[in-house]
């Protein structure tokens, strides 16, 4: 089927899905660009429901595409000035889907009493998301908690993550002091990280088991109620005078600690 008028409904709900969390979260679906984020998206298990693909990226795509777009409900053929008005992108690939939201995760089958997580407090920047995703799933990480911050399915975030968001094992919680408690309970010790001179290093802390490294947002840290739920407060050990360090690089640094012992 083709679609060739900016004005077509279709096209209006994908850009509201693209640029707004509430209506992700009102129709449970999230839009995707790029051909290789939504091949990852088809091959991870996500229902796609609608297509839209360029004639030129049919000709370069085309084979890669094929699964995906047998599987999807409608797939409609669009003009290059489609592809702009849909892309977030500057030079889009000329392919864009809209995928069912997947359904919550069970939290008593999320955690390990061995595993080792990374819990998000509040972070605002999708780039720092979809970069600690990428991270998380490339070192091994058991899983990513996250509470409240900016939506996991912004484009910003998936591209960022290169598709990692789509993959590593997340559980999204309302009330992160909870989840927190609940991973206590299984012996995991729950590890704030701070940028704060009397913290423990984290190079000092034995991580041969299982453990949750917090990490808070970008400007204000952690919560009081976070880091009350915590059992230690630790800190990455710094020789410049930055005081603190991008939360990205931060998770990756705590990660590498992790994953290594």
């Amino acid at each position: 089927m083709n679609i060739s008028s900016l004005e077509n409904p279709h096209i209006k709900s994908a850009v509201k899905l693209r640029d707004s969390s509430s209506r992700r979260r009102e129709l449970e679906q999230f839009f995707l660009e790029g051909a290789r984020l939504c091949a990852d998206a088809f091959e991870s298990g996500y229902r796609p429901l609608r297509c839209f693909v360029t004639a030129r990226a049919r000709e370069r795509y085309g084979e890669g595409l094929a699964p995906m777009l047998a599987a999807t409900e409608s797939v409609y053929d669009i003009p290059p000035a489609l592809a702009k008005k849909l892309g977030d992108t500057e030079s889009p690939q000329g392919v864009f889907a809209v995928f069912c939201l997947p359904s919550a995760k069970n939290a008593a089958l999320f955690w390990s009493g061995r595993g080792k997580y990374l819990a998000l407090e509040n972070l605002q920047d999708p780039a720092n998301l979809g970069a600690i995703a990428r991270t998380a799933e490339a070192l091994g990480a058991d899983g990513l908690l996250v509470s409240g911050g900016c939506d996991r399915f912004h484009p910003k975030a998936l591209r960022a993550s290169m598709g990692a968001l789509l993959r590593i094992p997340l559980l999204q919680a309302d009330e992160l002091s909870e989840e927190l408690h609940r991973a206590r309970a299984l012996g995991l010790p729950i590890l704030a990280a701070v940028p704060e001179a009397a913290a423990l290093p984290l190079t000092a802390l034995p991580l041969t088991g299982g453990a949750v490294v917090l990490i808070g947002n970008e400007g204000a840290g952690l919560s009081a109620p976070a880091l009350s739920a915590c059992t230690a407060r630790v800190t990455i050990p710094m020789r410049g005078r930055a005081e603190s360090l991008n939360a990205a690089a931060a998770a990756t640094i705590l990660l590498w600690e992790m994953m290594r012992e």
